[in-house]
């Protein structure tokens, strides 16, 4: 019996550093363990954040999806007959976003109507005048077009590589009645002048 008890009480008593030793195990465990709760309440891809601005769609847009963008627009009149050559060479830059917007629409709505053959067409006489010109977006290139402003006028607009083309007359015609109106407004001129060589037009260099 006394034998059992000495047994008992040497198993049951533990040094001081055991004691110790113990102590510090659970201690280690219990913040091992805390780690690992508050890693796993952590929700995935929490640290990963994006920080490239999101690309807006009306920003990147070009033709006729950027009419309302456009800020600026510069022509270039071209003779292609030598004569008559009274109206010499125009370049204008055009700033008014009223005068360029209304243009740049009127082109949209010309080329969204295709020529389609409807046999013989009669034209008025082409005296050669076509004018050359680019829409912009502050500095960056929106759409360019060609615009034959004799005979039964023809307009192409070139936009993200792609071009449409179309002649004023039927469908075209009927979608964009102000054309010629609109691009005299941007260049300042009478309407007669735009499809006639007429003396007293702008033949100045890039107008602001």
């Amino acid at each position: 019996m006394e034998l059992m008890t000495r047994a008992l009480r040497q198993s049951t008593m533990m040094s001081p550093r055991q004691v110790r030793g113990t102590v510090l195990a659970v201690l280690l465990c219990s913040a091992l363990a805390g780690c690992g709760s508050v890693t796993a309440s952590a929700p995935a891809g929490a640290g990963a954040t994006s920080s490239a601005p999101a690309t807006s769609s009306a920003q990147a847009a070009t033709g006729c999806a950027s009419v309302n963008q456009a800020t600026s627009v510069t022509v270039h009149r071209v003779m292609h007959l030598v004569e008559p050559t009274r109206a010499g060479a125009l370049t204008k830059t055009q700033h008014n976003a009223t005068l360029v917007r209304a243009l740049f629409g009127q082109f949209c709505a010309a080329v969204s109507h295709p020529t389609k053959s409807t046999g013989v067409v009669r034209c008025p006489v082409d005296l050669g005048i076509s004018y050359l010109g680019t829409f912009y977006d502050g500095s960056r290139t929106l759409a360019k077009f060609i615009y034959g402003a004799g005979g039964c006028q023809t307009v192409s607009l070139t936009a993200g590589g792609k071009t449409k083309a179309t002649m004023m007359f039927g469908a075209a015609a009927a979608a964009a009645p102000k054309l010629r109106a609109d691009m005299a407004a941007v260049l300042g001129v009478p309407s007669l002048a735009i499809a006639q060589p007429v003396t007293g037009t702008n033949k100045s260099g890039a107008n602001k």
